[in-house]
């Protein structure tokens, strides 16, 4: 590995390790390299005013704040954002889809020439869906509700045809292999359900907000999680 790229790759490490101290030796072992290099690497990038607290023996914190000019990627990082967004080309919803095709033109037209293969001839890919069910509500305007924290009314039918209105908070959007589920909390079963976008039969945005953050209730689901998924509605 070129020196340039093992100080990248140690400033990634760090930041990946947050408010925890990494050692020397973890940083060496993930680096195949020496106790002794990463401490030479360490000083030089503290002259070069990289904002690296800690000292031999304790481990090193990357201070908050710091950053790296925007889309400095190493190869796997590149390959691994095309390859996600090749997936959400073939299975996201029409808007998202096309986000993802700009997002990998983009990214082509930013990085070096160098790593400009990574993109245009990536080494991994996705297989296209053989059926996604077709969505029967915006799932665009889903997004932008679940941002605002706003409720949806549904007219919808499970899997055994009953049908039900329901007053939904949502939270967020699942993307499965060929289904896609709004994940809310229901206001008809007092408890968080999902929903297939596929079995809406009508959607109604409301304008009124619900009462706890998006972000709060995601977090609340997701601890539901722990003892099994969310029910289908």
């Amino acid at each position: 590995m070129r020196r340039a790229d093992r100080l990248f790759q140690i400033i990634q490490i760090l930041r990946r390790g947050g408010y925890r101290p990494l050692t020397a030796d973890a940083i060496a072992d993930e680096l195949e390299t020496s106790k002794r290099t990463v401490y030479r690497d360490i000083a030089t990038l503290i002259g070069q005013r990289v904002p690296i607290r800690g000292e031999a023996g304790m481990g090193y914190v990357l201070e908050a704040g710091f950053d790296l000019p925007p889309l400095m990627l190493t190869p796997d990082e590149i390959e691994a954002a095309v390859l996600g967004a090749q997936w959400v080309a073939g299975r996201g919803d029409p808007v998202l889809a096309r986000a993802a095709e700009d997002l990998i033109a983009k990214i082509g037209v930013a990085v070096p020439e160098r790593l400009r293969p990574f993109v245009m001839e990536p080494t991994t890919g996705t297989r296209t869906p053989y059926a996604v069910a077709q969505d029967r509500i915006d799932i665009a305007n889903v997004r932008a509700w679940i941002r605002s924290g706003r409720k949806i009314e549904l007219h919808y039918s499970d899997e055994q045809g009953r049908e039900t209105r329901r007053i939904i908070w949502p939270i967020t959007v699942g993307y499965l292999e060929t289904v896609r589920l709004l994940i809310a909390w229901c206001e008809l079963r007092e408890d968080f359900r999902s929903f297939r976008t596929d079995r809406v039969q009508t959607a109604t945005f409301l304008d009124e907000r619900y009462p706890e953050r998006p972000a709060v209730l995601r977090a609340k689901w997701m601890r539901t999680l722990n003892g099994g998924s969310a029910a289908d509605a």
